[in-house]
């Protein structure tokens, strides 16, 4: 299959500029985007209407967020699991909420999101990358509790996705030294991976697998870190298209808007040339293609029996 290179009008959002970008999010009740900035401990929002900006700054790094059901956020960050509350006026309040015992000093979460029936996944990675410490674990959080540890022996944990039906998840790793995206076999019941497989080696293609987000055609997005670039693989694993931006190093995107039409890409600005007036922007493109929404965390899912919590 031929890859189709394509060329797209790109906006920035303001002159916004994070160290470490990720975590996009659209909110469709607000009509806004959220994001965070990592080693800011930043959560920010972005009213697409208006073309405002707010920002809140928390107690410790934020890794990862979602929309809850009951409004706020739940997120992933240094300590554990936590739900968000934004206030409007100044203050960001944080309740933790599950801290595994598998997330140690000079780790934190990274990469998560919700599966399609709203259940909490992230994963967790040791900081200093060039140590390359395989000690990150997947886990899934419900009003349960945290479970288990569902993937083991990650080293930058990334690429969260389910397919459209929710029976596909997909996983990667960022770290030079693997750069692979892994698909699942998922359990839309019970919440749980297995029969994992290599859906893309990312040694073949642009750039390194960091966040992603799946179309409406259940194919997968995923900003090639590095790279300067997104690309997309069909649900047979197949590269067939690539999007060129104007950054060395996209770190995750989501697809918003009133059509859910609009792909809102994040990148980081860490370690690049001072003078690089794109690393660490955020833009909006169309890609042509519409997403498929963000499932809120389901705060009052009912408790199902399971061995797998911690």
């Amino acid at each position: 299959m031929n890859t189709e290179k394509t060329t797209i009008n790109i906006d920035r959002l303001g002159g916004l500029r994070c160290a470490v970008g990720e975590s996009p999010l659209w909110s469709p009740e607000e009509g806004a985007w959220y994001w965070v900035d990592i080693p800011a401990r930043t959560v920010w929002r972005w009213h697409a209407a208006s073309g405002s900006a707010r920002s809140w700054t928390l107690p410790e790094m934020v890794g990862c967020i979602a929309l809850k059901d009951d409004g706020g956020l739940v997120a992933g960050m240094e300590t554990g699991i936590f739900s968000l509350r934004l206030d409007e006026a100044q203050a960001a309040a944080a309740e933790k909420l599950a801290s595994p015992p598998g997330l140690r000093e000079g780790m934190r979460f990274n990469d998560g999101r919700c599966d399609r029936q709203g259940r909490f996944w992230s994963g967790t990675m040791f900081l200093d990358m060039a140590a390359a410490r395989a000690d990150g674990h997947l886990y899934r959080y419900t009003p349960q509790g945290v479970s288990l540890p569902m993937v083991s022996r990650l080293i930058v944990q990334n690429g969260l996705a389910w397919s459209p039906d929710g029976r596909t998840m997909y996983l990667s790793d960022s770290h030079v030294s693997r750069q692979l995206i892994w698909a699942y076999d998922y359990d839309i019941d019970d919440g749980i991976p297995s029969a994992q497989r290599i859906f893309a080696d990312m040694n073949q293609h642009p750039g390194r697998p960091d966040g992603a987000a799946v179309d409406v055609d259940g194919c997968y997005w995923t900003c090639g870190n590095d790279g300067g670039c997104i690309l997309r693989f069909t649900p047979e694993g197949k590269l067939d298209r690539r999007i060129d931006l104007p950054m060395a190093k996209p770190a995750m995107c989501a697809f918003g808007g009133a059509g859910l039409d609009t792909l809102l890409v994040t990148s980081i600005s860490a370690g690049q040339a001072a003078d690089d007036e794109w690393a660490g922007a955020v833009i909006a493109l169309r890609p042509g293609v519409a997403g498929l929404p963000e499932t809120e965390f389901q705060t009052r899912a009912a408790a199902k029996p399971g061995n797998d919590f911690l």
